[in-house]
């Protein structure tokens, strides 16, 4: 089991129910009775998972501070298992990513870990470099290199005299296997006095992300390749964003793929979670408004209201944690230049519990749906 995580509990019945369901979904546990123990573990050891009962709140909240600080567990998805009286919000507040109530079940424990495994993978794979060598152009100076790694994220190249281009740098390369360049940006991340250099990509497009992703994919080891995409249903849908309601939703700030088809009609677009409801559903902002991605939704919102006994086919898949705060700014400035109704119960009402929140979206759902002109105008 290569996945691993850190379970904080002294409770044998349900530590007993994590086990088979961590099993099952081949996640590996090391377990702790007391939060000096799981402490000293995370300073010491990487988990993909850190698994928390917080029915001692302070050992709790003192356990997640330490997953967030700790250099390598600060990337680890957090997990929090509480009763009626702590609640989602006092959880998340803590730091938790998901949240298990008591008492635990096994069915809706493998619902809630299939999502936080996708995420673990996913995660742990933004670090995973695949040994390629690759000829790569750097396009403002005719520059080349040949990469000795790569991955999601960037690439290590070789330069034979170092690089002439600083700042941000245009490149572009072909993967084995493809027919068609990509054309990316980057900076330089590190290098050596031998001309190694670390490059981290920058702003990817969605048919780069795709194009590298699914490479990524096919030439990591089975124990690394992604968990297939998972199917949801669309309930309300907006230029800026949509509600989807599935048994596993992501968790808030985290990155998503949708994948949306319609009769012969396909879109692709990147968001990010602004709500989460556990066994119920989240809400995603779509986190790039370029005007290929508005003309898709158009067309998609389009089709879905001239053929009212479509079903569209939806598929989630997550893209990792959101760390920059710099990007969550500029993705909220971009919502304020925007009237969407939509959005801005996500924004108004992300901490409500669920349902009052379903509440409200039933009655903006009323109101809305049917008028077609405003949706399209907003």
């Amino acid at each position: 089991m290569d996945l691993r995580s850190l379970v904080l509990c002294s409770d044998e019945k349900i530590v007993r129910v994590l086990r088979r369901v961590l099993s099952d979904l081949e996640i590996g546990v090391e377990h702790c009775t007391h939060a000096d123990a799981a402490l000293q573990r995370l300073t010491r050891q990487r988990f993909e998972a850190v698994i928390v009962d917080c029915a001692d709140e302070d050992a709790a909240v003192q356990v997640f501070k330490s997953v967030r600080t700790a250099p390598c567990n600060k990337r680890a998805i957090a997990v929090a298992i509480v009763d009626g009286q702590t609640g989602l919000r006092g959880a998340f507040e803590m730091g938790a990513h998901f949240v298990l109530y008591k008492p635990i079940s096994t069915e809706r424990s493998k619902s809630s870990f299939r999502a936080a495994r996708a995420l673990m993978k996913r995660e742990r794979r933004r670090n995973s470099r695949i040994p390629v060598q690759i000829p790569v152009l750097f396009t403002a100076t005719g520059q080349r290199a040949i990469t000795t790694d790569l991955s999601d994220g960037g690439m290590a190249v070789q330069f034979s005299r170092g690089p002439k281009e600083t700042g941000s740098l245009r490149l572009s390369f072909t993967l084995p296997g493809s027919s068609k360049a990509l054309e990316l940006t980057g900076e330089i991340a590190w290098q050596t006095a031998g001309g190694h250099t670390g490059i981290r990509f920058l702003e990817l497009s969605s048919e780069a992300r795709q194009q590298l992703g699914t490479w990524m994919n096919q030439n990591a080891p089975a124990s690394e390749q992604d968990d297939p995409p998972v199917s949801c249903r669309l309930t309300d849908l907006s230029l800026g964003g949509c509600y989807l309601e599935l048994n596993s939703p992501f968790p808030v700030r985290t990155h998503v793929v949708l994948s949306m088809r319609v009769g012969d009609l396909e879109a692709r677009v990147d968001g990010i979670v602004r709500v989460m409801h556990p066994d119920t559903g989240m809400g995603v902002e779509f986190t790039r408004r370029t005007a290929d991605q508005r003309e898709h939704v158009e067309k998609f919102l389009h089709t879905l209201m001239t053929n009212s006994g479509a079903l569209p086919d939806l598929l989630v898949e997550p893209e990792g944690l959101e760390t920059n705060a710099a990007e969550n700014s500029a993705v909220a400035a971009s919502m304020e230049e925007m009237e969407d109704p939509l959005l801005d119960l996500f924004n108004r009402k992300a901490t409500v519990p669920t349902e009052a929140f379903l509440s409200e979206l039933r009655k903006q759902r009323s109101t809305q749906a049917l008028d077609s002109e405003s949706v399209l105008d907003a």
